[in-house]
């Protein structure tokens, strides 16, 4: 008996972690060959899996985009987390951590961003998907609506802002605040989101 597979045999992956290395590759192929160029065989090549393993687990590429897009919303929301535990407590400097979480998560993950926000691949009517988009949205909205804002205008322009920062940033735009040094930069950043608060 032995305490692993032997040289004939594949290692067998538990389910869930088959499912996360295949997402963490996912992401990486994303990032490397871009929307067009992502395919199931090279996600599996570079999870070191059998070419079968990604629609075993997602059916489709469509299928695995979506799950990955639904991974991304949990990171997204993870980042804005990381932001706000480390502000104040009043609602408006919640909302400006909610804001800098946003575009942190933009600059360490443009590619899955982009997945998220720019492309029509993933399918939104997926329940996982739907889950994690929806707490994303009920975020924001909850945020404004504890700084005192009211309707569309208010969360129009919240997100419009955080939003614009993090795509002009990830696309390597706006170098007048990319190349500030971090505290610098965050403040400069924080006090645009400010600007729109109600």
């Amino acid at each position: 008996m032995t305490d692993g597979p032997t040289l004939d045999e594949k290692p067998r992956y538990h389910h869930g972690d088959l499912q996360a290395a295949l997402l963490v590759a996912a992401e990486a192929e994303l990032a490397e060959a871009g929307i067009e160029a992502f395919s199931l065989r090279r996600v599996a090549r570079r999870a070191g899996v059998s070419h079968a393993a990604p629609a075993h687990h997602f059916g489709d590429v469509q299928g695995l985009l979506t799950a990955l897009a639904a991974e991304g919303y949990r990171r997204f929301l993870q980042a804005q987390a990381a932001r706000e535990a480390e502000a104040t407590g009043d609602a408006a400097s919640q909302m400006v951590a909610a804001g800098l979480g946003y575009i942190d998560f933009a600059l360490a993950r443009p590619a899955l961003f982009r997945l998220m926000f720019s492309s029509d691949r993933p399918d939104y009517g997926n329940a996982d998907l739907l889950v994690w988009a929806d707490r994303a949205y009920q975020h924001l909205e909850q945020g404004v609506a504890a700084t005192g804002g009211q309707g569309i205008e208010d969360l129009g322009a919240v997100w419009a802002v955080a939003h614009g920062l993090a795509d002009l940033l990830a696309a390597g735009r706006l170098d007048a605040l990319r190349g500030l040094p971090g505290p610098a930069r965050d403040a400069a950043l924080a006090g645009i989101i400010r600007r729109v608060l109600p």
